[in-house]
């Protein structure tokens, strides 16, 4: 599958439409991000780009890194692997001095989540479903989702959620502030592309500063938290713990840390 068929990149006026398309879960792999990267850099570039709206074909917005991939890959370093792809993707969207709306269709695990999260607003179906994810194949948050969870949702929140790898509920997402919007699976993309619009109208070079503003205040330290991500992730990836999570991952059973 071609760079073009696994990011599906639509214009519609000033709004950009970006669609991850991996089924069946659409999985992140290093085509995926390439095209995530390089779709980011153009919105930038391009001035009669106003607002993008980030979602995921089917009824997955994305379960996170591809782990045939990391398997296939054993002897990649993590901390390399993360400075190629998430950590200046994650950058990317955060200094896009545009709106970006993630549209969240469905279940949103590990380094996507990060990726919702470093968009600045986030609109979800009903359906959707948020999950930590990395502690299930014993890896520590990266792609800012140490920085960024916590923000939104508490500590002690975060904590739990990355702890036990329990799901978080649409409606229990909104109360806590993880996102802005919930609707009805049928109304997300009507919905956020009626929001996405709202956006586009206004003033852009205002609200790209003001983004700008807010990443000074609030998360001024980000890229140093990306890179202490990543030199956790180079320590876990090595560990025996991360092994048998992969492996429990890939043969469908539990994994015993013991």
């Amino acid at each position: 599958m071609s760079e073009s068929d696994l990011l599906l990149s639509e214009q519609t006026g000033s709004l950009l439409f970006l669609t991850m398309n991996r089924p069946k879960v659409n999985a992140l792999n290093l085509d995926l991000n390439k095209a995530l990267q390089a779709a980011f850099q153009q919105a930038g570039r391009d001035s009669s780009i106003r607002c993008v709206l980030l979602t995921g074909s089917g009824n997955v917005f994305s379960a996170g890194q591809d782990i045939g991939e990391v398997k296939s890959n054993e002897d990649t370093s993590y901390r390399t692997h993360l400075q190629r792809t998430y950590n200046p993707l994650i950058l990317l969207i955060r200094r896009l001095e545009k709106p970006v709306i993630a549209a969240l269709n469905g279940v949103v695990s590990g380094a996507a989540l990060g990726i919702a999260l470093a968009c600045d607003l986030r609109i979800a179906a009903e359906s959707a479903r948020f999950v930590v994810g990395f502690a299930g194949i014993g890896l520590v948050p990266d792609s800012a989702v140490s920085l960024l969870l916590p923000g939104l949702i508490g500590l002690g929140r975060a904590s739990e959620a990355a702890f036990l790898n329990s799901p978080i509920s649409a409606e229990k997402a909104l109360d806590w502030g993880l996102v802005n919007r919930v609707v009805p699976g049928a109304e997300l993309r009507s919905e956020a592309e009626a929001w996405a619009a709202q956006l586009a109208r206004g003033p852009i070079r205002s609200l790209g500063l003001a983004k700008r503003a807010f990443n000074k205040a609030v998360l001024g330290n980000l890229e140093q938290v990306l890179d202490y991500e990543a030199h956790m992730q180079e320590i876990a990836g090595k560990g025996a713990e991360h092994k048998e999570g992969v492996n429990a991952f890939l043969e469908k059973r539990a994994p015993n840390y013991l």
